[in-house]
């Protein structure tokens, strides 16, 4: 075999430079310096040795944080006899009886199926395709600020800033999605639109579904108002179109309830699960109406979705949050990590708003409270940066970057919440002393 000498590894290189020679920057988000070697409970092991925090379970997958016994002892037995690696030609029972634990704990009507994917992504773009080819309707709605995934068919129908690379699927509807801290528009006036939409440009019966996260996740976190998503669900299930409720960021106790669109009294038809499901591992599921399910067979294809390696850790997810009472530990840890913010939001003028739900929580930075301007994404880098300085790990979102974002494992405790708000604290601090330059955040800006 030969290589190219531009590419040769090259002995001495940190990890981050050989990650900056051989990883793709389209594959890359980096908000810090960090580089990993490892990880244990709900800590971060760095090159070199030193530990950080972790307040955003890696964008959200590592429910349970690293290395959890559960995940490792399922992950093991699956290994040690391997029931195949494809669920497409065979049933093996990780997958089988994950789909039976994911239907009778997840709400719905009638006989419904389960799709397993990989990502967020691979399963809302299931949801999208699948729905239009058994509707027979093309057109869907979700909201500006949504982000539904990066494959050709989710990001179509995603509305986030960050996406404006990729233009929205012909025939989508991109709604408003009422943020009480910049009310440009009430839920009301949202409502009244889509009822403009059906009556001219959108006609109902072009529609096959709605996709709704009930607590926006990279728009900013944002908690709708009450009754707002009830409304368009009512709204919906009048015209009959479908509803899809993405819960991948913010599913699985994560909210205070196993699902978080059990806070909006949504009724869903179809529901998506990613990130947490799999506890680190790649999988994601769709849950849906038989009818729907099973339009066609071998419709959405992947050879190893449903592999017995990954459905066993998911077992081990669900079981854990089940023995470990994460559900009600996202509630408890949670108001300790909100009332933290809150209180240093009472110290720190660059606070604006703290909101979210459970152990999803957003801190929107602001330049002005009076006005509400955000401040430059900038200077949230410089806030991220500097608490990695300090040690603990966090991302920014939100659609101009000014936005926070805990996310923490589900296994956080009391303290460990105290701890993440101190450094944030300080983070604050020293980024508004300029402590951290521009030169400093520049390759870290990355939406």
């Amino acid at each position: 075999m030969t290589s190219s000498s531009a590419n040769a590894p090259t002995p001495g290189l940190s990890l981050r430079e050989r990650d900056a020679r051989a990883i793709a920057q389209i594959a890359r988000l980096r908000f810090s310096p960090l580089s990993l070697i490892g990880g244990n409970g709900n800590r971060l092991i760095e090159e070199g040795g030193r530990t950080l925090l972790d307040l955003s379970a890696s964008f959200g997958p590592a429910i349970l944080g690293y290395s959890h016994p559960a995940i490792r002892r399922a992950v093991d037995a699956a290994c040690a006899s391997m029931a195949g690696a494809s669920l497409l030609a065979f049933p093996n029972e990780n997958a089988v009886a994950l789909a039976e634990e994911l239907l009778r704990l997840t709400p719905g009507r009638g006989e419904r199926r389960v799709w397993f994917g990989h990502s967020g992504s691979d399963a809302n773009d299931c949801a999208m395709r699948v729905l239009q080819a058994a509707t027979g309707r093309s057109r869907f709605i979700s909201f500006i600020g949504s982000y539904h995934g990066s494959l050709s068919g989710s990001m179509s129908i995603s509305g986030h800033t960050a996406m404006t690379h990729t233009l929205p699927r012909a025939g989508l509807v991109l709604l408003p999605y009422p943020d009480p801290y910049h009310p440009t528009f009430s839920a009301d006036e949202v409502l009244a639109l889509l009822d403009f939409q059906f009556a001219t440009t959108c006609p109902p019966r072009q529609v096959a579904a709605i996709f709704i996260e009930p607590l926006m996740a990279d728009g900013g976190l944002i908690v709708p108002p009450p009754g707002f998503l009830a409304a368009i669900q009512e709204r919906c299930r009048r015209h009959g179109i479908q509803i899809v409720v993405d819960e991948v960021k913010v599913g699985l106790a994560r909210s205070g309830r196993l699902h978080c669109f059990e806070h909006e009294g949504l009724e869903p038809d179809l529901v998506v699960f990613g990130k947490g499901l799999g506890g680190g591992l790649p999988l994601s599921a769709v849950i849906g109406p038989r009818a729907i399910m099973d339009h066609a067979p071998a419709f959405a294809l992947q050879t190893t979705a449903g592999n017995p390696v990954a459905t066993a850790a998911g077992r081990a997810v669900l079981r854990t949050i089940e023995a470990e009472g994460l559900i009600e530990r996202a509630n408890q840890v949670g108001a300790v990590l909100s009332a933290g913010l809150h209180a240093l939001g009472a110290r720190q003028p660059m606070v604006g708003q703290v909101r979210g739900r459970g152990l999803a929580i957003g801190v929107e930075l602001v330049s002005d409270r009076a006005t509400r301007e955000p401040v430059p994404v900038t200077m949230t880098a410089k806030v991220i940066y500097r608490a990695y300085q300090l040690g603990a790990v966090l991302f920014y979102v939100g659609l101009r970057g000014n936005v926070l974002e805990f996310t923490p494992p589900l296994t956080l405790s009391e303290n460990e919440a105290r701890e993440g708000v101190d450094i944030i604290e300080q983070a604050m601090i020293d980024a508004g002393k300029g402590v951290v330059s521009d030169a400093d955040v520049a390759p870290f800006t990355m939406w």
